[in-house]
């Protein structure tokens, strides 16, 4: 790893420690030549499916969109980041499960259902609403009937 103060080559490892969820590791590191200290994050690499969205288009598995979608949905409710974190990991866990090269649109939306179901109910039935295009009250209330079973 190159120093990002002076460009120098060797840097060493002064601590390592598993975070999010031990799905990262975060080292601490210092520069042989001008003593700097820096941290670097270390995570696996894993290749998503393609998205097949409701038009039929095809694009790349975007995690940003992943996460607006539950920030937008979990805004103002006390659900803690490592929480968000971990969802995001199950999702991408199920979607790499499949197995397949490309996962529709559908089934991205059915995971994060599922996984805000389990993590907040108001999330839930705001990204539902959202999700399933409600129409009036009485498609809220189904939904929160559903919820309820």
């Amino acid at each position: 790893m190159h120093c990002p103060f002076c460009s120098a080559k060797d840097t060493k490892v002064i601590d390592s420690r598993l975070v999010g969820g031990g799905h990262q590791v975060r080292r601490r590191r210092e520069c042989i030549a001008c003593h700097e200290r820096f941290t670097t994050f270390e995570g696996a690499e894993l290749v998503m499916p393609r998205v097949i969205k409701r038009d039929g288009s095809r694009e790349p598995f975007n995690e940003d969109k992943l996460l607006n979608g539950l920030h937008r949905a979990l805004e103002r409710r006390p659900v803690k980041t490592e929480q968000v974190d971990e969802v995001v990991h199950q999702i991408k866990s199920q979607i790499r499960a499949t197995g397949e090269r490309e996962v529709s649109s559908l089934l991205i939306g059915e995971c994060i259902m599922e996984a805000l179901k389990g993590l907040d109910k108001v999330a839930y039935v705001r990204f539902a609403s959202v999700y399933r295009s409600f129409e009036d009250i009485r498609e809220f209330g189904e939904e929160i009937a559903r919820l309820g079973d």
